[in-house]
């Protein structure tokens, strides 16, 4: 492997010769690419959803009951897995069943887990507007997944979205 700056293209490549050779240019335009990547991401892991996001994983995961709890779900997720393979016909399917569901709402009733959630989706919808934003500044044309249907239908329909008319838009 060899990093060397090549004068005549004003850039620096990257060579690796092992079957073949692989040439890779990178140029001023790369490197300020790179820096506002760098700079997107730091604005990022500042952000207010972020924060929110930590403080509400560290208030679930600090709670030693609830983390007990949580374990004692997710072990009782491999016994659901186990009879979903047989279904009914499980001879444990009835309290399997009563059980998961049991836990899972008492999970999921928990204040501090409550938040967790809140503050994932915050987290997740903004990574879904600034990915909108890049797909946007990109070209109108790119279709950009996000997981919120609000984002969503300023993305897809507009220009078409290619499932038959299955989202009932009007392609």
């Amino acid at each position: 492997m060899k990093i060397h700056y090549d004068f005549k293209y004003n850039s620096f490549c990257y060579n690796r010769f092992s079957r073949g050779e692989i040439r890779m240019m990178i140029n001023s335009d790369w490197i300020y690419i790179l820096d506002v990547t760098e700079e997107l991401n730091n604005m990022i892991l500042r952000s207010k959803q972020v924060m929110a996001l930590r403080a509400a994983r560290e208030e679930v995961y600090s709670d030693a009951g609830l983390v007990e709890q949580i374990h004692a779900f997710n072990k009782m997720k491999e016994h659901y897995e186990d009879v979903q393979r047989f279904g009914k016909y499980h001879p444990d399917y009835q309290s399997i069943m009563k059980n998961i569901r049991e836990q899972k709402r008492a999970i999921d009733l928990n204040e501090k887990v409550a938040k967790l959630k809140i503050a994932e989706n915050d987290f997740q919808d903004l990574l879904d507007q600034v990915s909108l934003i890049i797909g946007k500044s990109v070209s109108d044309a790119v279709k950009v997944p996000v997981s919120n249907p609000f984002f969503n239908t300023d993305s897809s329909c507009g220009s078409g979205c290619g499932t038959g008319g299955g989202c009932s838009c009007s392609a």
